[in-house]
């Protein structure tokens, strides 16, 4: 089987570095290069940590490259509440030999776009500023994007706010210009992402494991991700952005639905994704007055247990 080729882009924080430990060890994926935005923290940690991540990951000689560093219109807001104020909540990594390209992360996505036999595949880990910009100055690089995966959205319930998740709502206008570009669209949002999680005990269990790799996946799964209903319950072992990744090469493991998806771009509902769940066409559209929508690939539901036994089985952690 041939590789997928996949450009990440990431704002790496707690799950961002599980995705890249994964993407990295997987058989199936060829990580071409990596695309840094800020988001979970600032762009120059984001950058530093995607790099240490690298050396735990004995990764080869990836290219990473910084690019946005706020959103194209709001400031930045980071996750520091979530993922430490460095970005990798607990923990703490050597300094790396590694450097960064010295262009943008948009010319290295599009060189890496361009130059690929295969089309590429996207994922998108993070607020979507990078690849908005990509698609706005080289919209024909969009002629050799196979799809872009998205984490991102919610078709229920938001993280940010109420009815919003963090990616899509710390810059909800990139977000928009991806789904309005034409490109295929894979919707990895938290109605799957808050359910792939392993047990307190696992995650304390590779804090001791015998390789670096493992301990590293052990402290990352370790830290709060997030924060479960009225009962206050804390889970700590959620793989998050990883499950994304999980998803390219066993997308067996989720429901999926291709729906009408648009994102909310003023009042408190910024930042939503709306999900048209109707199984029949409302007033909106028989009377002629539904606004734009784009048709998404949409998770809806995942095996949870298929998945971790996958994420921990490629790391050699099962």
């Amino acid at each position: 089987m041939t590789s997928l080729p996949v450009i990440l882009d990431v704002d790496t924080g707690v799950d961002d570095a599980l995705a890249i430990l994964f993407a990295v060890a997987h058989p199936d994926i060829n990580v071409l290069g990596i695309s840094c935005v800020a988001g979970n923290a600032s762009l120059e940690r984001v950058v530093d940590n995607t790099l240490r991540i690298l050396d735990v990951a004995g990764a080869g000689d990836i290219p990473v490259a910084a690019g946005a560093r706020r959103p194209l219109i709001e400031p930045a807001r980071d996750a520091s509440h979530v993922h430490g104020e460095g970005g990798l909540g607990t923990l703490h990594l050597p300094a790396t030999s590694r450097t960064p390209e010295p262009g943008s992360s948009i010319e290295l996505m599009h060189r890496l776009i361009t130059e690929s036999p295969q089309p590429v595949t996207l994922v998108a880990l993070a607020p979507q500023t990078n690849i908005a910009l990509l698609l706005r100055q080289y919209p024909d690089d969009a002629r050799n994007i196979e799809r872009i995966v998205f984490m991102g959205g919610s078709a229920s319930v938001g993280n940010a706010t109420a009815v919003a998740e963090f990616n899509v709502w710390h810059d909800p206008e990139a977000a928009a210009i991806v789904l309005d570009s034409g490109v295929p669209t894979y919707m990895y949002g938290l109605d799957v992402f808050n359910r792939v999680g392993v047990d307190e005990d696992v995650a304390n269990a590779l804090l001791s494991h015998d390789t670096a790799r493992g301990r590293a996946v052990g402290a990352l799964l370790s830290n709060r991700v997030a924060v479960g209903g009225d009962t206050g319950s804390i889970y700590t072992g959620l793989i998050g952005d990883a499950g994304a990744v999980c998803a390219l090469v066993d997308p067996g493991a989720l429901h999926t639905e291709l729906r009408p998806v648009r994102i909310q771009l003023s009042g408190y509902g910024r930042g939503q994704t709306l999900v048209d769940l109707r199984q029949w066409p409302g007033e909106d559209i028989l009377h002629g007055v539904a606004e734009e929508w784009t048709t998404v690939e949409v998770a809806l539901t995942i095996d949870a247990e298929r998945t971790i036994e996958t994420f921990l089985g490629t790391l050699g952690l099962a």
